[in-house]
C-alpha cells in the first residue's frame, strides 16, 4: 500500500477501493470525488482494520448522512441489547454508529462492532479512558489519555471524537463569559474538569501531533469535538462556541498537513434563525471541512419529542451545508433510548436528511419522492408501502382503519381527490354519494 490515508491517496491521484464504492453509490465521477477528498471537503472514514466496512462519503455536496449514538451505561449494561439496536439501525439506513459506552467491557463491544458492523464506527476515547483506567479522574495522566486513542485506532474505529478545542485559553474565556447551562458535552465537561483539577493543558491539544501520527498509521478520521456546543438556545452562538470553532479551524489545517481527514462537530441547541449563519461561519473558518451537527435542537421545551425539534433543526442545517446529522431520540435528556426510541430517532433524522438533500439538489434525491407521488396518483398501495421510509408503520396504520372501498382510505373514502381526478380525466362520471 503506497499511501497512508484516504486523503493521502487522493492527493497522490490514487482511486482507492473505498472511494470507488462511494463514487458509485453517490452517482459521482470518481475523479471529481478524489479532488474533493484531497481538499478535505469530503471525508471517507475507513480504518484499515475495519474489514467489513461499507464505506460512506461525508460532505455537503453528497447525500446527507446520519449517525446513531448507542452504547452501555452504568444503569443499563446489556451488550446484547445494544448489539440488537446496532443491527436495527443499520437495517433502517444509518450510515454510522457511534459507540458511547460508559460502563462494562467496552473494548469487547467496540471490537464486536468493527468486526461485524458494515456502518462507519465512531467512538469518544475520553469516555472510555474513565472506564478503562477505573481511577479518580485527576489521576489519569496525559500519556494514558493518548494511549486510549491509540487503542481505539488499533481496534478499527473509523472516526474518533477528540475534544481538542477546549484548551487553557478557551477554558478561561468560557469561565469569564458565564453561560446558562455551562458545558453540556460529556467529553468536554470531563476534560475541562481534568484541566481544572490538575492545572495542566488539555492533553489532546498539547499532544495533537502525536494523535495525528496515530490517525495516519491506521487511517482514522478525526471528528473535532465541540466541547463548548450550546446546551440551550440562550447559549447559542456565544463567544465560547465561536472561539472554540476558531481553534478547530486551526487544528483542521494542521491535520490536513499530515493527510488526516477531519470532521467538525457543531451545535447543539440553537434558534432556527441562527442555524444557516452558523453553517456558513463553520465552512469559512474550517475551509469546507464536513460539518457534523447534533440536531440542532431548535427549542428547549420538548422532552419526549426532541427527535422532532432535532429534525427541524437538522433539515435547516443540512440544507445550509451540514454534511452529517447525529440523530436524537425521544429519550434525549431523559434516559438511555430503547429500541423503539432508536427507531423513531433514526426515521426523524432520515426525513431531515432527505428533505435537505432535495433542497440542495443532490443527484437522485427527488427520484424517491417522484416514485411515491406516482404510486399515490395510481392508488397503488403496495408500492406506496414499499417506498415508505417506514413501511411497517405505513402498513399498520392502513390496516388499523380499513376503508369501505379498498382503493381509498378511511380519511376521504369516495371524496378521494386522487381517485376522482383519475376518473374524471378518463371521461368517467363521478357521483360521489351514489357510489
Amino acid at each position: 500500500m503506497n499511501y497512508t490515508t484516504q486523503m493521502d491517496a487522493a492527493r497522490k491521484g490514487i482511486l482507492t477501493k473505498e472511494l470507488t464504492v462511494v463514487a458509485e453509490h453517490e452517482q459521482w465521477n470518481p475523479e471529481k470525488l478524489r479532488e474533493l477528498v484531497a481538499e478535505g471537503k469530503i471525508a471517507i472514514p475507513a480504518n484499515k482494520n475495519h474489514s467489513c466496512l461499507k464505506p460512506s462519503g461525508i460532505g455537503s455536496m453528497l447525500r446527507t448522512k446520519i449517525n446513531v449514538n448507542l452504547g452501555t451505561s452504568r444503569d443499563l449494561n446489556d451488550l446484547e441489547m445494544e448489539l440488537e439496536k446496532v443491527k436495527d439501525a443499520v437495517l433502517m439506513g444509518a450510515e454510522s454508529i457511534m459507540d458511547l459506552s460508559s460502563f462494562g467491557d467496552t473494548r469487547k463491544f467496540r471490537r464486536k462492532l468493527t468486526g461485524e458492523c458494515p456502518a462507519m464506527i465512531g467512538t469518544v476515547p475520553i469516555y472510555d479512558a474513565v472506564v478503562y483506567y477505573h481511577k479518580p479522574l485527576r489521576e489519569i495522566t496525559a500519556e494514558e489519555w493518548i494511549q486510549i486513542v491509540e487503542m481505539h485506532a488499533e481496534d478499527g474505529v473509523d472516526f474518533m471524537t477528540i475534544h481538542v478545542g477546549i484548551n487553557k485559553q478557551t477554558a478561561r474565556r468560557f469561565k469569564e463569559a458565564k453561560r446558562l447551562t455551562n458545558i453540556v458535552s460529556r467529553g468536554g465537561s470531563i476534560i475541562f474538569a481534568w484541566m481544572e483539577m490538575t492545572g495542566e493543558e488539555n492533553p489532546f491539544y498539547e499532544h495533537y501531533d502525536r494523535i495525528l501520527e496515530i490517525c495516519q498509521k491506521h487511517d482514522v478520521t478525526l471528528s473535532l469535538g465541540d466541547a463548548c456546543r450550546p446546551g440551550c438556545i440562550e447559549d447559542a452562538s456565544d463567544i465560547s462556541q465561536v472561539e472554540e470553532l476558531v481553534t478547530l479551524g486551526e487544528l483542521t489545517r494542521r491535520a490536513w498537513e499530515k493527510n488526516v481527514q477531519i470532521i467538525i462537530e457543531g451545535p447543539g441547541h440553537m434558534p432556527l434563525d441562527q442555524i444557516a449563519a452558523n453553517m456558513k461561519i463553520q465552512q469559512t473558518i474550517c475551509k469546507g471541512a464536513p460539518f457534523y451537527v447534533l440536531g440542532p435542537l431548535v427549542t428547549d421545551i420538548a422532552p419526549g419529542y426532541d427527535h422532532i425539534t432535532a429534525a427541524i433543526g437538522g433539515a435547516v442545517a443540512a440544507a445550509a451545508g451540514a454534511a452529517f446529522l447525529c440523530y436524537v431520540t425521544p429519550a434525549e435528556h431523559l434516559r438511555l433510548p430503547d429500541e423503539a426510541d432508536v427507531k423513531e430517532g433514526i426515521i426523524a433524522a432520515r426525513i431531515a436528511a432527505h428533505a435537505a438533500d432535495i433542497a440542495k439538489g443532490i443527484r437522485g434525491a427527488k427520484d424517491w419522492d417522484h416514485k411515491m407521488s406516482d404510486a399515490r396518483k395510481r392508488l397503488d398501495w403496495e408500492t406506496m408501502f414499499q417506498l415508505a421510509i417506514d413501511p411497517e408503520k405505513a402498513r399498520r396504520y392502513r390496516a388499523s382503519s380499513k376503508p369501505e372501498k379498498e382503493d381509498t382510505c378511511s380519511m376521504c373514502g369516495n371524496f378521494c381527490a386522487m381517485k376522482n381526478m383519475n376518473r374524471i380525466l378518463e371521461g368517467e362520471i363521478v357521483d360521489i354519494f351514489d357510489e
